[in-house]
């Protein structure tokens, strides 16, 4: 199958999965997805600064950030319509569409120029998205490419330190939505990193339960 048409099967998956869920995704993902908002914390971008996220989803993340951050510009891609038709009705209720530019495509392969019209951002984040996506690590270099300052990433980590049982129940139910926690995502964002010659940081949260990474940008004080 070539990029255009897994790319095409990926969306049409998504849509399918998220039609109905997208209206109460946010209620649920809450209690199980951890750390997103410390991520958003420390974002920080510069004042006039502009933020992408990759696989925004229902733009839950972006408005956050927005309001936290209320001198900065955000951006997201998503590659599902029923997701980016959810998260531009939720940042029009909290009017933040002048400050909140969205569009569909995949974070595999984008062109940001051609979205956006910029090619560069201050700060880039993903949030719980590479471990649903195929072909995960190519996102990754995708967001280093536009990254002129740092990137941000949360998702499952590999529950190093929990007990087996909750390991698998919690794999057997992510698995439903199809998602997979990747085991190698710290290793291989961090080779990816140092041939950037950037810098790498990793935090595991929650006795594994989710991995914290920044790549370039300030070291922590």
């Amino acid at each position: 199958m070539s990029a255009p048409e897994l790319s095409a099967s990926h969306s049409g998956l998504m849509d399918q999965v998220y039609r109905h869920q997208r209206h109460i995704y946010d209620l649920t993902r809450k209690y199980y997805l951890l750390g997103r908002d410390r991520m958003i914390s420390e974002l920080s971008p510069p004042t006039g600064g502009t933020v992408l996220e990759l696989g925004c989803g229902t733009g839950r993340n972006l408005i956050l950030a927005a309001r936290r951050f209320p001198n900065a510009h955000f951006y997201g891609l998503d590659i599902s319509a029923e997701m980016l038709a959810t998260a531009r009705a939720s940042i029009a209720r909290a009017g933040l569409s002048d400050r909140i530019s969205l569009a569909q495509a995949d974070a595999t392969s984008f062109d940001a120029a051609a979205l956006f019209g910029r090619s560069g951002f201050d700060r880039v984040f993903v949030s719980y998205a590479l471990s649903m996506i195929p072909g995960w690590e190519r996102s990754v270099s995708a967001a280093l490419s536009v990254s002129d300052g740092s990137l941000h990433i949360v998702d499952f980590g590999q529950q190093e330190g929990l007990p087996g049982w909750f390991r698998k129940l919690l794999r057997g139910w992510l698995g439903k939505f199809h998602v997979s926690p990747r085991e190698s995502l710290a290793k291989e964002i961090a080779q990816q990193a140092q041939a950037a010659g950037k810098s790498f940081r990793f935090t595991s949260l929650y006795r594994g339960y989710a991995w914290l990474i920044v790549v370039g940008g300030p070291k922590p004080i």
